[in-house]
């Protein structure tokens, strides 16, 4: 998964700030926030437990969520409606040709095991997110860094080979951390609200509040994750209380039960994650767009998302959510014809279709969709062999190796269209055209080149069929009524727990 689960609408994300100065900000906590009530303790429900406890070693969407804004921070943080605010950063200035930026960092922080934040400590976690062993979907960012200076121990310098007009953007995916600390995957030690308490893998993972916290501290006395395999055990948690809240409700066909019930409130939010039919661009049949854009079009994508949302989520037609700055609406482009479908795979030399195996992650919704694009894909003559794979199977077998045909995954994270311009990542999508615009929108001067050409990204791509983007998730949290505070939007899996007060 990617952040795989590596996650629209009309809220618009804050554009980067480059090429300003930052003045000092306070940690933006959630209006709610409030002095905590002792006894309060948050119990989270989640599918999405943390295949370890280190984002650059494999740790999935499972320790974004627990652990992103709660235990860890960054020099900068995307809030839950996508502004990018300063926070371990008090300042930041840029240099007039946009390759040398000074970050002042605030004073008074401490990391959990009582060491004082330095700027030793913020070289030390960009180094290790942009090191060969990482694992970091986010590594591939920061290749514009040339060198990171540390001259006093509030000053982080960070010089450039090329522009970069995303790099206060992707800082806020850097988490900071003590450059002493050992053991990553199973134990942390950040400057954030909470520190980890216990971890029970298959079970729980607790969060205790950090009483040397710097800033506000949160509003609960604690939160505990407690992981599900499946989405009717999850309800099932919520209906008895054994949970307060679900971050991201995976069976629309349970909200009935909440809905209209004065003991449950229904939210509906803003969305980045996407599910994809990923193809392996670098393999037959699917190293030919016109087999990918036949396969594409043979899948009834609007009839998909009914059967699974039942009237939520969209479609997109690309990699860009509307909460994208560079997003156009493209679902016309392959869009659903299957007699157009047989005809392009005439052309391509499969007119009497093909055979793959589909890779697919064993939690929902993706048994589901699996099903139906077999079905689909069987009126055109192409037959599907489905390998149900675990997360961590999926990691090493396609993400890491590249050994599959192709596969449905969710991409969880804004602005992430990028990826299709570097010809490495997994889905071996090779066009030098969108990797030079993808280049350039990163070397603009202005955010408006840096969206013109991703829109020219955007379009390319989904001419190429270089995945097939089903559909939009919705974002859909579902909580006790008693509850205030948390966070309603999907943006890259994070769930920030700290504003969250049981009233």
């Amino acid at each position: 998964m990617l952040t795989s689960k590596l996650a629209g609408a009309a809220l618009a994300l804050a554009l980067v700030l480059a090429l300003t100065a930052c003045g000092s900000g306070s940690r933006g906590q959630s209006p709610t926030a409030a002095k905590p009530d002792p006894a309060a303790i948050i119990e989270i429900g989640s599918l999405y437990e943390p295949q370890n406890l280190d984002n650059t070693g494999g740790g999935g969407q499972g320790v974004t969520e627990a652990f992103n804004g709660n235990v860890y921070e960054g020099l900068f943080k995307l809030t839950d409606d996508g502004k990018v605010e300063p926070l371990l950063a008090q300042s930041h200035e840029v240099s007039d040709d946009g390759l040398t930026y000074t970050f002042k960092l605030r004073q008074g922080v401490t990391f959990h095991s009582g060491k004082a934040l330095t700027s030793a400590d913020v070289k030390h976690s960009l180094e290790k997110v942009t090191a060969e062993e990482s694992q970091s979907a986010r590594k591939s960012s920061f290749k514009p860094i040339k060198s990171i200076e540390t001259p006093d121990a509030g000053t982080v310098v960070i010089k450039l080979s090329s522009k970069s007009i995303s790099l206060v953007y992707n800082l806020s995916y850097v988490w900071i951390v003590n450059s002493a600390a050992k053991n990553l995957a199973t134990t942390e030690d950040g400057t954030g609200p909470y520190k980890l308490g216990a971890w029970k893998r298959g079970s729980t993972l607790s969060l205790n509040r950090f009483a040397g916290y710097w800033g506000t501290p949160p509003a609960n006395n604690g939160v505990v994750f407690h992981y599900f395999t499946d989405a009717t055990a999850l309800n099932n948690a919520l209906l008895t209380n054994a949970v307060d809240v679900i971050t991201n409700q995976q069976s629309p066909d349970a909200l009935t039960q909440f809905e209209g019930n004065k003991d449950y409130k229904v939210n509906e939010g803003h969305s980045t994650t996407k599910l994809l039919l990923a193809f392996n661009d670098r393999k037959a049949p699917f190293d030919k767009p016109l087999v990918r854009k036949a396969v594409s079009a043979a899948i009834d994508d609007a009839k998909l998302l009914e059967s699974i949302w039942a009237g939520r989520g969209s479609l997109i037609g690309s990699m860009t959510p509307p909460t994208d700055p560079w997003y156009e609406d493209l679902t016309k482009v392959n869009a659903y014809d299957v007699n157009l479908a047989k005809k392009q795979l005439a052309e391509a030399g499969y007119a009497g279709g093909f055979t793959f195996t589909l890779d697919t992650p064993n939690y929902d919704p993706h048994p589901t969709a699996a099903t139906f694009i077999k079905s689909e894909l069987a009126k055109v003559g192409v037959t599907v062999n489905i390998n149900v794979i675990t997360a961590d199977e999926w990691y090493t077998k396609v993400y890491k190796n590249h050994d599959f045909a192709a596969t449905l995954q969710e991409h969880v994270n804004d602005r992430d269209i990028v990826w299709y311009g570097d010809p490495g990542f997994y889905w071996g999508y090779d066009n030098p055209q969108v990797t030079r615009w993808v280049a350039e929108a990163e070397q603009s001067d202005t955010t408006e080149q840096q969206t013109e050409l991703l829109k020219k990204v955007n379009r390319q791509i989904a001419e190429d069929a270089a995945s097939d983007w089903l559909y939009l998730y919705p974002q859909i949290v579902v909580a006790s009524s008693k509850l205030s505070g948390y966070p309603i939007n999907g943006l890259n899996s994070q769930f920030y727990a700290y504003g969250i007060k049981k009233g």
